[in-house]
């Protein structure tokens, strides 16, 4: 399946008219001329590599916190929460998770802000200057979708902007490793399942197996287009925009050879609360969430 196609870089109004289009219709869409430059990709598609090669007691030094930084283990991961699909099997996948670098003496350490704190790093050359070099120009395609979307939602009330003036950030760099012959069917890569964020934007390798479904309940396989990053729409910004914008059921299958994707995560402030904005409830579309 080709997903529809953005250029960030278009005209204002043709950016505007996809975003509306795509995420009306399936909530998915690829995204091009987003700025990230190639090598800040491949650096930290690299930085994935190095630290999913490393040891496993190397890695397991720095196991989840409870702050949701750090590493998780193959097999571990199991989706309890999904409307999609019962989850039956753990996740066929391991994963590096950071979030927004919090210093000692920030505002939501000091009040005491829920997952507010400093990453766990590993002990790997070049490794963290690679990821935050990812973080810092992810951030920047992420302010710049907010705006847009903002504005195709009529937010006049300031409302998303506000929300993201120190957004809520995470880079869970995956690993899928390729299948045995005798576990080749047992579970997913990830298993169906919505985003319950805001905006999710997914650098992948060329392996494949990123699954969306169709508005006729039929899975389609997402083609990997260099260069491009993948975005969806999670539950929260399906809320704000009081349905309008879908959020969609999507999954990983496995393949036969290891896949890698770097999946970012770019949503609100904790403090917020989403309801419906006032420029998406009119007398023909009352609020339909609370």
């Amino acid at each position: 399946m080709n997903l529809p196609v953005i250029d960030l870089g278009a005209d204002r109004t043709e950016v505007l008219r996809g975003l509306d289009e795509a995420y009306g219709r399936l909530g998915f869409a690829t995204i091009v001329g987003h700025g990230v430059p190639e090598s800040t990709v491949a650096g930290v598609f690299a930085a994935s590599q190095a630290f999913h090669a490393l040891p496993l007691e190397r890695k397991l030094a720095i196991e989840l916190d409870e702050r949701h930084r750090g590493y998780i283990p193959l097999g571990v991961s199991t989706d309890r929460t999904s409307s999609v699909e019962e989850a039956t099997s753990p996740n066929q996948s391991e994963s590096f998770m950071s979030m927004r670098e919090d210093a000692p003496d920030s505002a939501d350490v000091v009040a005491g802000t829920y997952l507010a704190g400093p990453n766990q790093w590993p002990e790997l050359d070049g490794f963290r200057p690679a990821v935050e070099a990812y973080h810092r120009a992810m951030v920047g395609v992420g302010r710049h979708l907010v705006d847009l979307i903002a504005e195709l939602l009529d937010d006049r009330d300031g409302v998303l902007p506000r929300a993201f003036a120190t957004p809520t950030i995470w880079l869970r760099l995956l690993h899928y490793p390729a299948p045995d012959e005798a576990d080749a069917d047992v579970g997913y890569g990830s298993a169906p399942h919505r985003d319950f964020g805001c905006i999710t934007l997914l650098a992948q390798d060329d392996a494949g197996g990123l699954e969306v479904r169709s508005p006729d309940g039929d899975w389609l396989e997402v083609q990997p287009l260099p260069g491009a990053l993948v975005m969806n729409v999670g539950d929260m910004l399906h809320r704000w925009s009081n349905g309008r914008l879908l959020s969609t059921p999507h999954r990983v299958v496995r393949r036969p050879r290891e896949r890698y994707s770097a999946a970012f995560f770019f949503d609100p402030h904790m403090s917020t609360v989403v309801e419906p904005l006032a420029g998406c409830v009119d007398d023909e579309h009352p609020a339909a969430f609370e």
